[in-house]
């Protein structure tokens, strides 16, 4: 299914709404651990008016160190499976592993999430392209255990677009239809406070790579840096402010804890850049 056409990202942005499945993400690790409490928080996201369900089971906080595949499924496929029989939102799975990727395409996710970019599973793309879904492909430098340790680049936003160029490459050589790719700067992956920024502010050239952009900063501590805010709770505002900014230079995908806020703010500053066409 082309999850891009359903939505029809051309016409109107989207909000996709994170749930995480783990005990140690950074901002809400552990109070969607249960699966009966993942479901119903996913509901209440679908209920506020998320447009896609992004499940992870594996955390990608800075540090963080990765699991089995085995233990990822676990996390998953329950919540995935309860979620696809009790909503037609799409389902996005967000792992860096071909075999998680493929049981939870098989259990009713549609997205393939691959913060990696590729790089962690060289199956990844031939999964994406043996079950023809979409794939949101995420730059990330190193892995999430060492990419915070001194993130490095001669020109930020050159060197991501170069990146996300061979990846795309790669996808479409294993045989993902282009048109059913996503791209995501990744935000907060390997990169310091001041490459967070000039990403945001120069996100427009992102739009050379002729994908959808997809963009995430939801909570994370490049905004907590900025206003002075520890609580990654407390970064919602931060959060909204920086998902206008995106919206207004090019995203079209939005990845965002809090639904309901973020949801207003695209529809408000969508309807704010239509008035002048």
């Amino acid at each position: 299914m082309n999850i891009l056409s359903r939505l029809d990202l051309t016409r109107r942005a989207c909000v996709m709404g994170i749930l995480n499945v783990t005990p140690d993400s950074f901002s809400d690790g552990g109070r969607f651990f249960d699966s009966k409490k993942a479901v119903r928080h996913s509901l209440a996201m679908v209920n506020d008016g998320a447009d896609i369900i992004d499940v992870g089971g594996e955390s990608t906080r800075p540090g963080s160190r990765g699991i089995s595949a085995g233990e990822e499924l676990r996390r998953v496929i329950p919540v995935i499976k309860a979620l696809a029989q009790r909503s037609r939102v799409p389902i996005s799975i967000d792992t860096m592993k071909s075999e998680v990727a493929d049981e939870a395409i098989r259990a009713g996710a549609t997205i393939v999430n691959d913060v990696s970019g590729l790089k962690y599973d060289n199956k990844m793309a031939s999964v994406a392209a043996k079950h023809d879904v979409s794939l949101i492909i995420m730059h990330m430098r190193g892995t999430p255990r060492n990419m915070q340790l001194s993130p490095r680049y001669r020109d930020t936003v050159r060197d991501i677009i170069s990146d996300l160029r061979l990846a795309i490459s790669k996808a479409v050589k294993a045989g993902v239809d282009s048109r059913k790719i996503v791209i995501d700067p990744g935000i907060g992956f390997g990169k310091t406070l001041r490459h967070n920024l000039e990403i945001l502010n120069r996100l427009e050239e992102f739009k050379e790579l002729k994908a959808p952009i997809c963009i995430g900063t939801s909570r994370k501590s490049f905004i907590g840096r900025v206003l002075g805010v520890e609580d990654p709770g407390e970064r919602i505002i931060g959060t909204v402010a920086t998902c206008v900014i995106a919206l207004m230079k090019g995203a079209r995908l939005i990845r965002v804890h809090e639904v309901k806020e973020a949801l207003q703010a695209v529809r408000m500053t969508e309807s704010v850049l239509k008035s002048g066409v």
